[in-house]
């Protein structure tokens, strides 16, 4: 399960616009990281963007799969599902689905910071998290501009 080196360096060009993306061998396939957030992976030639219940049915609508690193276990998945083909031609949407992704790999992040807390730390915790969320939301709505492209025209 040798990553295509071309495939990656063609990925990682296409997310430029998300900021500096780096990407980690890994199991034979790739990690793509943003940031030190590990957000998507290269597998078997697909790539795999982390998803959970806030995206997880815009990748159904458009009949993406969830990664099953065990292939004689089915129903064991993980958090990743593979990226709609025709984005991959378009970047400023593949981006668009990449930064929701990069979202979520920092809500896990502060999210698991937040349940190591002790009880007494809670509200320091509860800040570092609003504090990440503030910063996403700032960083999407820079990147993204006032009109998103995934928006219908009336």
């Amino acid at each position: 399960m040798a990553v295509n080196r071309e495939f990656l360096a063609f990925i990682s060009e296409q997310l430029t616009a998300c900021g500096r993306i780096t990407s980690r061998s890994m199991f034979g396939g790739a990690g793509l990281y943003a940031d030190e957030l590990f957000f998507a992976l290269i597998a078997y030639d697909t790539l795999f963007f982390k998803v959970d219940d806030s995206n997880r049915d815009d990748f159904l609508r458009r009949g993406s799969k969830p990664l099953c690193p065990f292939p004689d276990k089915s129903d064991v998945s993980m958090g990743y599902y593979d990226v709609p083909a025709d984005l991959m031609d378009d970047a400023d949407e593949l981006c668009v689905w990449a930064r929701k992704s990069i979202a979520i790999a920092r809500h896990a992040v502060t999210a698991k910071a937040l349940r190591k807390q002790k009880s007494s730390s809670r509200k320091k915790a509860r800040n570092t998290v609003r504090k990440a969320i503030r910063q996403t939301v700032r960083q999407t709505a820079r990147q993204t501009g006032p009109k998103s492209s995934t928006r219908k025209k009336k």
